[in-house]
């Protein structure tokens, strides 16, 4: 088969195409014919070695969508045939940069026929990170407000749907190009994340009982000075190594809770990837592939991935 890999740490030209062996699936993995996997931020940390991968040479990629081409002999719940979509690989296994890749029965769920392998591929890892946050960890209710950062990205335009979804009131910051379609994700209001005086205009929109904040470093004092009383706050990156809490008394006079997210902890990633994909069924979530990419294109999706602001996901179509 064809799989994209990576013989050493470094940039994106460690990447190239190359014949390997296809696995065969374990008791409990599904072997998966893929169709298409997404290109993330953590995929490039992992390229260069900031999180080792279990073994080197490596195939990259930390979801994927395809059909199921042969499955373990413990797997009942699938069969050969069935459309998947799956996450939390390319870490402790192989990604989904590939032909095939394998996917243990608890990472994956079916994909519903409203998606195609792209969208579900663009949903895996960026629509459960945004269940993680909102849902499992800071628990948004419905009618509560919330501010998501970043609301035209990979994780934030799902993030949006979600909370939307959810009946909470959305305020989501993008660049001024993006304000439309972040308002057809489901915002009701949306603020260009560069104006000076967007804490004011956070407040006016309704201070925020639940905020998710992509770069930590950058807005977590922002988050303390607009939240409401008791407001949580999902953190799911930052741009440097040192995100701080700037003002303590004001976080300790508010209550606010900080919790750090990652998709990696979530002990039950096909539970939450079943209800993104209930909710894409019922046509209340809708990833969006900003660009596609073939597999000997995935370095040039890795460079796009941290160079430039589109709205929606990279997917590279295997």
């Amino acid at each position: 088969m064809r799989a994209c890999r990576f013989h050493e740490y470094g940039g994106p030209e460690v990447l190239s195409v190359e014949s390997v062996d296809r696995p065969d699936p374990g008791p409990d993995e599904l072997l998966v014919s893929v169709g298409a996997t997404s290109v993330n931020p953590v995929d490039t940390y992992i390229r260069e070695g900031a999180y080792e991968p279990a073994s080197l040479p490596w195939i990259p990629g930390s979801d994927l969508a395809g059909t199921v081409a042969a499955v373990g002999a413990d797997v009942s719940a699938f069969q050969p045939g069935d459309r998947v979509f799956g996450t939390g690989i390319g870490l402790d296994r192989p990604g989904g940069a590939a032909e095939y890749a394998l996917v243990p029965t608890d990472r994956v769920a079916r994909l519903p026929e409203t998606l195609s392998l792209a969208e579900g591929a663009a949903l895996a890892l960026v629509g459960a990170t945004a269940w993680r946050a909102l849902i499992g960890v800071c628990k948004l209710e419905p009618a509560e407000r919330v501010l998501i950062h970043g609301g035209s990205g990979g994780v934030g335009h799902l993030a949006v749907q979600i909370a939307a979804a959810a009946g909470a009131r959305v305020t989501a910051t993008a660049a001024p190009a993006y304000h439309d379609a972040v308002r057809e994700f489901g915002a009701d209001t949306v603020l260009d994340y560069e104006r000076r005086d967007l804490a004011d205009a956070v407040v006016a929109a309704g201070r925020p009982d639940v905020v998710l904040d992509h770069r930590a470093d950058e807005y977590l004092d922002c988050d303390a000075r607009v939240a409401a009383q008791g407001a949580r706050i999902g953190v799911i990156g930052n741009e440097t190594s040192d995100a701080q809490f700037v003002d303590v008394p004001r976080w300790r006079a508010k209550g606010l809770a900080v919790h750090h997210v990652s998709l990696y902890n979530e002990p039950a990633i096909d539970a939450v990837l079943d209800r993104l994909a209930r909710l894409a069924a019922d046509g209340e979530l809708r990833p969006r592939v900003a660009r596609r990419y073939a597999l000997d294109e995935v370095p040039d999706a890795h460079r796009d991935v941290l160079a430039d602001s589109v709205c929606g996901k990279l997917v590279v179509e295997v």
